[in-house]
């Protein structure tokens, strides 16, 4: 039996510190259920590419987001890999696919109550796994406050599939509510049992690879819709697997979106908590940016895209870039005085919603979307460039 004890990952004190700590075999395969999770909630957006398809898949993509946010905090506080950590891990596999099995109809039917009840029963177990911390002296804070927080939310979730709609939707208000704010209002004890600052990046990094992997698989699903291929379904092809190419590239280099975060300042602990919370926009952006070219992509060469798609996929690419540029404002505070000014970036992500109000077409959208984001990688590496090479450098030495 491996890690028969709960220690934390990382204290101030560093007593218990382990600098080249990775993602564990566990974490991976657990990652792997959210991949079929994901793909399982976005389903219906590919055939419903419409604000209230995006309003629905955003609700369900954000509780299954924090699902995996939860649980991947708690495994980068703590060190544990003993059989009941396993099998309470089993068990939040096994709701994930239940979650995923629930999220194709309307927020308002039955299978949407079984979404529900599934997210509750993962918050459950979040708990008993912080319970089973609570013999640290320095997380018994953290853990009495996630108790009620989060345990009270997962009531309230549980309550709400026991009754119809709009009542259900009251009920999720109040449960989204607590659960989001209990992390903001407990911030101030993460400083006492940190999340390891090398190790959760690199989940959060894992995590932005699922994504832009569900991207790729859209618009494989695009490309296999075409009998014969014409040269707008080629291009939207090609510029849509690099606008993901480029994502990637922005994100690991440019907003240095996986590196180290330290929680060890008050002013490091609110950048974590930006941090953490602008993945999501940019999580979300990303999916509904691989819908959107696989749409385009099924509907070449004589489709044409409605006002309301195009303002979609370009308020979705905007949304990309302004959470990018956010992120790499998290970065640490010397990096930050050493960078150039981000407003030129933040015009560049506006440029997107310039092309959703003046209706560009599809043939033209993909290209000046891809030419944007190249735009934005540009700026963002001409000042990282000199601290990747010599990080390059060093790491190759």
């Amino acid at each position: 039996m491996i890690g028969s004890a709960i220690l934390p990952v990382r204290l101030r004190c560093g007593d218990h510190a382990e600098p080249g700590r990775k993602a564990t075999w566990l974490e991976l395969f657990f990652d792997l259920a959210f991949v079929a999770a994901v793909a399982q909630v976005g389903a219906p957006l590919a055939s419903e590419y419409t604000v209230s398809g995006l309003v629905r898949y955003g609700f369900l993509f954000l509780l299954i987001w924090w699902a995996w946010n939860g649980h991947t905090n708690f495994a980068t506080r703590f060190d544990t890999d003993d059989a009941i950590q396993r099998l309470l891990t089993l068990a939040q596999i096994f709701v994930v696919a239940v979650m995923a099995g629930n999220a194709k109809d309307a927020l308002d039917s039955r299978s949407s109550a079984g979404f529900a009840a599934a997210y509750a029963g993962m918050r459950i177990v979040l708990v008993a796994q912080y319970w089973r911390a609570r013999h640290i002296d320095a997380s018994r804070p953290l853990v009495r406050a996630y108790v009620l927080g989060i345990g009270g939310a997962a009531l309230c979730w549980l309550g709400s599939a026991l009754v119809p709609a709009p009542a259900r939707f009251w009920l999720w208000g109040t449960a989204l509510l607590i659960d989001l704010g209990t992390p903001l209002v407990t911030n101030h004890l993460t400083r006492q049992v940190p999340p390891h600052p090398e190790h959760l990046p690199e989940r959060f990094g894992l995590f932005t690879i699922i994504l832009l992997g569900e991207s790729l698989v859209a618009v494989m699903k695009g490309m296999e819709s075409q009998e014969t291929w014409s040269g707008s379904a080629a291009s939207a092809a090609f510029l849509g697997i690099a606008i993901a190419f480029l994502t990637w590239w922005w994100y690991f280099d440019g907003a240095d979106g996986a590196a180290e975060r330290s929680v060890s300042t008050a002013g490091e602990a609110r950048r974590f908590v930006v941090w953490t919370c602008a993945h999501f926009p940019l999580y979300l952006a990303i999916a509904v940016t691989g819908v959107g070219i696989e749409h385009i992509i099924r509907i070449a060469p004589d489709g044409h895209l409605h006002a309301a798609e195009i303002w979609m996929l370009c308020a979705a690419v905007s949304v990309l870039m302004f959470s990018l540029v956010l992120i790499a404002w998290t970065r640490a505070s010397e990096q930050r005085r050493s960078a150039s000014s981000p407003i030129p970036q933040y015009g560049v992500a506006a440029l997107p919603l310039v092309l959703g109000a003046v209706h560009l077409e599809s043939v033209g959208l993909v290209p000046a979307l891809a030419g944007l984001c190249l735009i934005q990688l540009t700026l963002a590496l001409r000042e990282r460039m000199p601290r990747i090479v010599l990080r390059r450098a060093a790491a190759s030495s």
